[in-house]
């Protein structure tokens, strides 16, 4: 097996005493998509935050390439090369697409051959070309998501977290989405936390299944949809 791009090594995490991720563990390949599942209120959205400093983990170990991440401020772990894409998509409302892009730019990460600029951005997302003096308050649902995952390829990291990107999206907008992260996957691993199974299995290469901050499932997405009927109970996901 290639050496992991990303690791997650048996880390817990708290909210005050709330323990909430119980021993995690889970790896990314390069090149790869691991889709982070489980019903709400299972710890994926915990595993992102811990992932990018927001929760640091109380033990465990995060590493990068190899190098260890967990105890480093949200902006280094951007600089070393972790991006994100939250959920509720989070664009600065007043500023224009083009400044929303600009104030993201950063050097391309370490190790990590493909660089994002703004014109490369406007190819993947013609309409925000279009848009691109517009303040970022007056686009639409699908618009302001094409702007926030934009945004975070901006910041050229070797890593994408993409939190929900689905959330509140018509199913026309759901499918293009599809199609932008199986075109990114050629540039970039991600780790998608998503509601949608659908959308989830026509774009991961790998599943991890949470249930109440514990994995319950590691695997390709095949071996996940051998198993699919006996993981159900641990699904909630449309």
């Amino acid at each position: 097996m290639a050496t992991s791009l990303l690791s997650l090594e048996k880390v817990n995490a708290f909210y005050g005493d709330s323990h909430v991720l119980h021993d995690l563990s889970l790896n990314l390949q390069p090149g790869r998509l691991l889709a982070l599942l489980g019903r709400n209120g299972a710890g994926k959205t915990t595993c992102i935050s811990s992932i990018i400093g927001f929760l640091p983990p109380r033990s465990g170990r995060i590493l990068l390439d190899g190098q260890a991440i967990d105890k480093l401020t949200p902006e280094r772990i951007c600089r070393a090369g972790i991006g994100l894409v939250p959920q509720g998509r989070r664009v600065f409302a007043s500023l224009t697409v083009k400044e929303n892009l600009d104030v993201a730019a950063r050097p391309t990460a370490a190790g990590h051959a493909r660089h994002w600029a703004r014109d490369d951005v406007f190819a993947m997302f013609p309409r925000l070309k279009e848009r691109q003096h517009q303040l970022a308050s007056s686009l639409s649902g699908g618009e302001q998501q094409m702007l926030s995952i934009g945004r975070g390829l901006m910041t050229n990291p070797r890593v994408l977290l993409l939190d929900e990107p689905s959330e509140g999206l018509a199913p026309q907008i759901v499918r293009e989405l599809g199609e932008v992260l199986a075109s990114l996957k050629q540039h970039i691993a991600m780790v998608l936390v998503e509601q949608n199974l659908g959308l989830a299995m026509k774009v991961a290469d790998d599943v991890v299944l949470l249930n109440t901050g514990r994995v319950v499932f590691a695997g390709t997405r095949e071996d996940f949809q051998d198993q699919q009927s006996a993981l159900h109970s641990h699904l909630g996901v449309e």
